[in-house]
């Protein structure tokens, strides 16, 4: 499924489909464990371009990011927001964000130089604030769309910083059950996984680039893992591995909505799915999206509940600190 479009989005809204192949082809970039890859240097030779030109584009206001861990849901709230009249929506635009912040590439997709999982407002610069609001400027000139929706989970570190770029942001937090969230992780990375050239190519990115990244970045730091650090490093179980990236997302979530309720708002996938009229409802006001019936429409058509997936054997000395975030979501670990 292209740039994850389907029968019934075609028929919902014709016009939307040129948007996405154009924001899937021209300003998204391809990672390392997707096919087209060789249409990577177009799409950089466009954003840098734009990115170093003088030209007005549209300017960017109130632009939404959903957060949150992958594999929760993110790709069909994005999608379903998609087909809003005012949106257009960028999936991942890792390409983007590397041109923005050169060091941003925790999974390698474009480099093999050092990366850096949080970025603060500090890291924040005048020239990138210029090609953000360059580069997104294009996107929505480009597309005629109002309003941008980018859906990049790993910005759930990265907050401030993009505050700094765009002052007045609007954060959707996406919260699913762990044990969900985590068997869809390793189901990925075990389906998608690839070698290519030597080099391993999974959900913990070229060579482990991602999983070192978490272990030193943010383990580390973490005081619920203080005494088990060095040991959680070297976790080699896709489940394990999932299971400390969901706690530690969902631990910045948490500490976000307490410091800026202003601008984050927590959705739970389950709600979503099962009661898509009233979430969506409370996420546009939030957001402050107008009225769009055929874009409820499309999400009642869309948004359906989900099987739970059945508790794996969780790592005894991380099984504490899951149940007990598992509890601060409301969900019964």
């Amino acid at each position: 499924m292209i740039a994850q479009i389907n029968p019934n989005y075609i028929k919902t809204r014709p016009l939307k489909v040129l948007t996405r192949f154009m924001s899937y082809a021209l300003f998204e970039g391809r990672p390392v464990t997707t096919k087209g890859r060789w249409i990577n240097p177009l799409v950089f030779s466009i954003l840098k371009t734009v990115s170093a030109t003088k030209n007005r584009y549209k300017s960017i206001e109130k632009p939404i990011f959903i957060l949150g861990t992958g594999r929760s849901g993110t790709t069909i709230l994005g999608i379903v927001l998609s087909m809003h009249r005012d949106i257009g929506y960028l999936n991942e635009p890792k390409a983007i964000w590397h041109v923005i912040h050169p060091h941003e590439d925790i999974i390698g997709n474009y480099t093999r130089a050092d990366a850096k999982y949080r970025l603060t407002a500090e890291d924040a610069t005048d020239d990138m604030r210029q090609r953000a609001a360059q580069m997104f400027g294009a996107y929505l000139t480009a597309t005629r769309s109002k309003r941008l929706v980018d859906k990049y989970p790993e910005l759930i570190f990265r907050l401030d910083f993009v505050r700094a770029l765009f002052p007045d942001a609007r954060f959707i937090f996406l919260v699913r059950n762990g044990w969900d969230t985590c068997h869809s992780i390793a189901n990925w990375s075990q389906r998608l996984g690839v070698e290519v050239n030597g080099e391993k190519h999974d959900w913990w990115g070229v060579n482990d680039r991602k999983w070192k990244l978490i272990a030193e970045q943010l383990v580390k730091t973490d005081a619920a893992f203080v005494d088990i650090a060095d040991e959680v490093k070297h976790f080699e179980r896709h489940l394990d591995r999932a299971t400390i990236e969901w706690i530690v997302t969902m631990q910045e979530g948490l500490r976000l909505l307490q410091a800026f309720p202003d601008c984050i708002h927590l959705v739970r996938f389950e709600d979503l799915t099962a009661e898509p009229d009233e979430t969506l409802d409370k996420l546009c006001s939030f957001c402050e999206l107008p009225a769009d019936n055929t874009f409820r429409a499309y999400a009642r058509q869309t948004l359906h509940p989900v099987p739970a997936r059945k508790p794996f054997d969780i790592h005894p000395k991380i099984a504490p600190v899951f149940h007990d975030m598992m509890e601060k979501l409301r969900y019964n670990s």
